[in-house]
């Protein structure tokens, strides 16, 4: 970087911006729309949401994007809705039907007996729609030529679940997972552990880390509302910091 680039990155503010992603849109797109409202070329994320997924997207302005590794391996916590019965190609809504099945009265008890396996560490196979490499390819580039190849499992740690509805076909629950964890692979399994497969329908990010959608800009404002008012809601590297060392 040259003496006039280095003098022009610190004069531009620095922080994270806590967005809340509508669906339909990427995590790319977010970022798009944040450097042409803020007029910074140096934004990131701290962790991919899917189009279909909505919620809590970390952004980092400028300076922040060093800290990128130390964001992305926290905790988060997701709400979704599982559909028994349907397993599609994505493993989530926006794929095809590969395969439907009957589903079982199954009670409130056993559906939580088979929440209970996926608790504590395991290993998942990351779903070919994925960002994930093979042999430097990344797999939905792979899955767009119509190719499903080997994928090696990942390790991978669910803290805590809690199921709040169950209203067959559909399963309303929380989950609160590691680092790299699949949440449309994890209702996968636990579909086809139940016996008749199941993709998630609906998704949220509700928090990662410590940051929440408390006084989240949801993603399409960032169009409207001015680059004063978007900074006005920018975390400092300095709170941030705070933020980070609470117990």
């Amino acid at each position: 970087m040259g003496r006039r680039q280095k003098e022009d990155a610190d004069s531009l503010p620095s922080g994270v911006l806590v967005i809340d992603k509508a669906q339909d849109m990427t995590s790319h797109d977010v970022v798009a729309i944040a450097r042409g409202a803020l007029k910074i070329r140096k934004i990131g994320h701290a962790g991919t949401l899917d189009p279909m997924a909505t919620g809590v997207l970390v952004l980092l302005i400028n300076k922040a994007t060093k800290l990128q590794d130390l964001l992305m391996a926290n905790v988060k916590v997701y709400d979704g809705t599982m559909k028994l019965g349907i397993v599609t190609d994505s493993q989530d809504a926006e794929g095809d039907p590969i395969e439907e099945k009957e589903v079982p009265a199954f009670s409130d008890q056993e559906v939580d007996d088979v929440f209970k396996e996926y608790v504590g560490a395991f290993e998942q196979i990351p779903p070919m729609v994925s960002a994930v490499k093979k042999d430097g390819v990344r797999l939905y580039k792979l899955a767009r030529q119509g190719k499903v190849v080997e994928r090696d499992p990942r390790p991978v740690r669910v803290e805590s679940y809690q199921i709040h509805r169950t209203e067959l076909p559909e399963v309303d629950f929380t989950v609160e997972s590691s680092k790299g964890f699949y949440v449309r692979t994890y209702v996968h399994d636990i579909g086809q552990r139940l016996g008749c497969g199941a993709h998630l329908s609906a998704l949220r990010r509700i928090r990662s880390g410590k940051i929440d959608l408390t006084n989240a800009i949801p993603a399409m404002d960032l169009k409207t509302i001015g680059r004063e008012a978007i900074l006005e809601k920018l975390i400092s590297l300095e709170d941030l910091a705070k933020l980070l060392a609470e117990e």
